[in-house]
């Protein structure tokens, strides 16, 4: 006999407790795998949504990053960072820092005659 009373066991509700928590377990484990999934389809998706010149280096990196993640991580830039943009950017910050350079004449050697 024991101190302290265990309600629900050996009746039928403990049977019908362990198949509830059955089924929320499965159902968290199902939440989770396709919210991972629909993270994880992310790049494809905004890149179809854009028709993005690189829809197939999109895809293959996006399925090469269920193995390395690193490589997801290069999809989602691609995906989201419209390049032509950026490089047209970077240049504009270059050609802005050579503008900014005075030109300085340099001074002609006087011919002298004797």
């Amino acid at each position: 006999m024991s101190l302290f009373s265990m309600p629900f066991v050996d009746t039928g509700v403990d049977a019908a407790l362990h198949g509830v928590a059955l089924v929320v377990l499965v159902g968290v484990v199902a939440a989770a795998g396709i919210g991972f999934w629909k993270v994880h389809e992310l790049p494809i998706d905004k890149a179809h949504k854009e028709n993005h010149q690189q829809i197939g280096l999109i895809t293959a990196l996006t399925w090469i990053g269920f193995l390395w993640h690193w490589v997801w991580v290069l999809a989602v830039m691609v995906a989201f960072i419209d390049s032509g943009k950026a490089l047209r950017r970077i240049r504009d910050i270059w050609r802005e820092n050579e503008r900014d350079i005075p030109v300085t004449a340099t001074p002609e050697k006087e011919e002298t005659s004797s």
